[in-house]
């Protein structure tokens, strides 16, 4: 059974999507812990109820990034990740965090990457009249939401939605793609190579994987 440990900092809905599919289509993995670096997150709740340990480390308590990433490195250790998801953790890693967990660590990010990296993506998209927006599940590495793309998944953008109608949509599309790369993961399917994602030996584009 493989080891994921997850890092959030608020609601966690990606995170619920996660534990229910360990208790379905995800046989081989399970959540072990969850780690937030806010104390009121509902998702180390979500995590207790599961049975997984909810920790919060409080970023304060560090003078430096990099010191607070390595207690965190120090206790994700402890449970033996074999795999990181990153559900809405809103820090950025240290260099040696990310190239600890380099090839182990996932994040989804709301845009249809390359296109809008960093924050308020449904807003930009809304702005520059985009006909289509979406979601990207992506391997972490140093650049900022710049590792190579795993899955995207697309929703389309009316003219009469706003930041909230839009970001419900593209969060319902998450929580079937998240889960579903995990499983990937954890079943020895996906893996990263020389800054590439591959799938079943194949690598995978730009975009990542596509059944077009």
């Amino acid at each position: 059974m493989k080891s994921i440990v997850v890092l959030v900092s608020g609601n966690g809905t990606n995170l619920q999507a996660i534990i229910d599919a360990c208790e379905s289509t995800i046989t081989n993995g399970k959540v072990t812990a969850v780690f937030s670096n806010k104390v009121e997150a509902y998702a180390l709740e979500r995590a207790k109820i599961a049975g997984a340990a909810g920790v919060f480390l409080d970023p304060k308590a560090f003078d430096t990034r990099d010191a607070f990433d390595h207690e965190l490195m120090r206790q994700m250790d402890e449970f033996k990740p074999d795999l990181i998801i990153l559900a809405g953790y809103m820090r950025i890693l240290s260099g040696e965090f990310v190239r600890h967990y380099l090839g182990r660590m996932i994040n989804i990010h709301p845009s249809l990457l390359p296109k809008y990296p960093g924050l308020n993506t449904y807003q930009r998209a809304i702005h520059a009249g985009d006909e289509e927006h979406g979601t990207s599940v992506h391997f972490v590495t140093e650049q900022l939401d710049g590792g190579p793309v795993i899955l995207q998944a697309k929703v389309p953008i009316f003219d009469e939605d706003t930041v909230e109608t839009l970001t419900e949509r593209v969060q319902n599309q998450e929580h079937r793609i998240y889960p579903m790369v995990a499983k990937w993961f954890v079943d020895d399917r996906l893996e990263m190579r020389e800054g590439k994602a591959f799938l079943d030996g194949e690598q995978l584009g730009m975009h990542g994987y596509a059944t077009e």
